[in-house]
């Protein structure tokens, strides 16, 4: 999903790593505006004072994807997560920058020569029933050992932590196993030894949710299946909890896909922890998959928030900040959506088909299908606004030099001309002398039940079908579209039109390395969607992983996303803002790490 750490101890790496960032807004003609490649200071929101008490209704289309901290790995998701549990580092709702301890005391620190991470945690944080103890590093340690497993198949493990000594070969791979180079000489101190100095990276990533602790001796006989079970059973650390079986630790207020009951953690000690954590408790209804109904119930009711699914419908938000400015927040999310061709299933693996439904697609067209310019500048790369990298890799220019993306409004000429590339290439191919697709075999594409998305994948499909393509087009859930086919390898799935990857730090690494290194391409719990796997583009990254923090490594990954590029795996369309809306009655307060509503700092007036 997403997100950089600026500790003191590395001032000057961490200036270099400002995190979280506006992305600004261009025009509907597909030109841009209002400065749209600067960054800001990472006080993305406000927050706002509030009064305890009360019970919030979060109104949703779908689910989130886990509970498990361990595969949780999706925006909606985090929003829950961030609320239930603690990892080692987090953010406030103002300042996605520069994160604060959360279950760790105090900044990491960091050996000279970037090989060591040390830590130390809190005491008296304690699990929730029925585990009730309290928190030891060893549960850290845990908790990043089953990310690595078959059973807890994290989707960027691999990629942010491999170089702690001792961690698998591949990532997800093999069951449950000690890892070297977590070290844990008492219970409040955690050690992490590196085969490489990539300090930097990996302290940065200390901020994602497989630093959440896991109680092995409650877990792990969950842990025993694949996949683990131990999300219908998460021992708690936050302010509030999914309600649950205090006995069994069962989750009793969850019924996927329908709705999830959040209630206070009665082991949660305030004087630990920096949220206000207002609410007595949070109802998240879902199924609410028309977002124009749902964000106006929202808009006009009581105690209620939306949405979860992406910004409410074009319509909506035009008479939102025509007559109700003071119920929404746009929120910049620091990421790109874009539309995925699976590169390992005809014809997508003909790189020269690719191009030609890259050339033939109206960008400014399916931005239109979110909102048009209130929401953000057209994308025209993999690294968006805000991300170190950024302005090397061309700004809001981004690989204009390749034709193919060139023209925001599409380019038909440019299309006919890879089309026949194509053919000419493979002569097996149905394609006709007019450059169409003649081919009478329809393609399986999954995309999102809910507007906007479901209206973005619907405009993309009358124009592939205008270059002769036909799909077979089905709608599901979006933490379904993750879960049970995108994100899942076997299922092949050869267009996946709802795919979004947004900031997990403030790093070029954490925008491209997790989404089109070939060798993070996951089973299950798979982010690299079109499933990219390159050699050249491998390698590439594997060297500039260990480029130390600064222009020389903002220029290489730059590199790496012009190479990722001119392979057309995917069209990139959109460098986006979130909206969020709430009823007159709602103090709503956005996070702007996660992008949506944080619910340990909203209240009711």
């Amino acid at each position: 999903m997403r997100r950089s750490v600026r500790w003191t101890l590395f001032a000057s790496v961490m200036t270099a790593l400002a995190l979280f960032v506006a992305a600004c807004g261009g025009s509907d003609n597909g030109s841009t505006s209002g400065g749209g490649g600067s960054a800001t200071s990472g006080n993305d929101t406000q927050i706002k004072a509030g009064k305890a008490g009360g019970t919030l209704t979060y109104l949703a289309a779908s689910d989130v994807d886990y509970i498990d901290p361990g595969q949780d790995y999706y925006t909606f998701g985090y929003m829950v997560q961030y609320a239930v549990n603690r990892p080692l580092y987090s953010f406030k709702p103002d300042n996605s920058v520069k994160p604060v301890p959360d279950l760790a005391e105090g900044e990491p620190e960091i050996s000279s020569d970037n090989k060591t991470i040390t830590v130390h945690i809190k005491k008296g944080i304690k699990f929730a029933p029925p585990v009730n103890r309290e928190v030891k590093t060893a549960d850290v340690k845990y908790a990043i050992e089953r990310a690595f497993s078959k059973e807890v198949p994290s989707g960027y493990a691999g990629a942010y932590f491999s170089s702690i000594a001792g961690t698998p070969a591949k990532a997800n791979s093999g069951d449950v196993k000690p890892i070297s180079g977590i070290e844990t000489p008492d219970d409040t101190t955690l050690v992490l030894k590196l085969k490489t100095a990539s300090a930097p990276l990996v302290s940065q990533a200390l901020v994602m949710p497989i630093t959440v602790p896991v109680p092995e001796e409650y877990a792990k006989k969950f842990d025993s299946t694949t996949p683990s079970k131990y999300d219908q059973y998460v021992a708690f650390t936050g302010p509030y909890m999914v309600k649950n079986d205090p006995k069994t630790g069962k989750l009793t207020g969850r019924v996927p896909g329908k709705s999830i009951d959040i209630v206070r953690n009665p082991n949660w000690d305030k004087s630990t922890d920096y949220r206000p954590a207002y609410l007595d408790g949070i109802k998240i209804e879902e199924g609410n998959d028309d977002l124009a109904t749902a964000s106006r119930r929202a808009l006009n009711g009581s105690h209620s928030v939306c949405c979860d699914a992406g910004s409410p419908p074009a319509p909506v938000l035009k008479q939102v900040v025509q007559k109700q400015k003071d119920q929404v927040q746009f929120v910049p999310s620091g990421g790109t959506r874009y539309i995925a061709f699976n590169n390992t299933v005809k014809p997508f693996d003909n790189i020269n088909v690719r191009k030609a439904i890259i050339a033939a697609s109206d960008r400014n067209a399916l931005r239109l299908t979110r909102g048009g310019e209130i929401l953000g500048d057209i994308a025209t790369g993999w690294i968006p606004p805000g991300i170190p990298g950024f302005e090397e890799a061309g700004g809001l220019k981004q690989n204009v030099d390749l034709d193919y993306l060139a023209n925001p409004s599409g380019d038909p000429a440019v299309s006919k001309k890879y089309m026949l590339a194509a053919k000419k290439e493979d002569p097996s191919l149905s394609i006709d002398a007019n450059g169409k697709w003649t081919g009478g075999e329809k393609i399986l594409t999954i995309a999102t039940n809910a507007d906007p998305g479901k209206k973005t994948a619907e405009v993309f499909q009358g124009q592939i079908e205008n270059l002769g393509f036909k799909l077979n087009f089905r709608i599901v859930p979006q933490d379904t579209l993750y879960t049970k086919f995108c994100g899942v390898r076997k299922e092949e799935v050869p267009i996946c039109p709802n795919v979004g990857w947004f900031k997990d730090f403030a790093d070029p690494q954490s925008m491209l390395d997790p989404t089109f290194n070939g060798n993070n391409i996951l089973d299950q719990g798979n982010v690299n969607w079109p499933q990219l796997n390159v050699p050249a583009i491998n390698s590439a990254m594997k060297d500039a992983a260990v480029v130390p923090v600064g222009a020389d490594r903002n220029k290489a990954w730059a590199k790496i996303g012009h190479m990722i590029a001119e392979q057309a795996p995917a069209i990139p369309y959109l460098w986006d803002k979130t909206a969020l809306v709430n009823s007159k009655d709602v103090v709503a307060v956005a996070n702007g790490y996660y992008t949506t509503h944080d619910l340990s700092f909203t209240s009711l007036k």
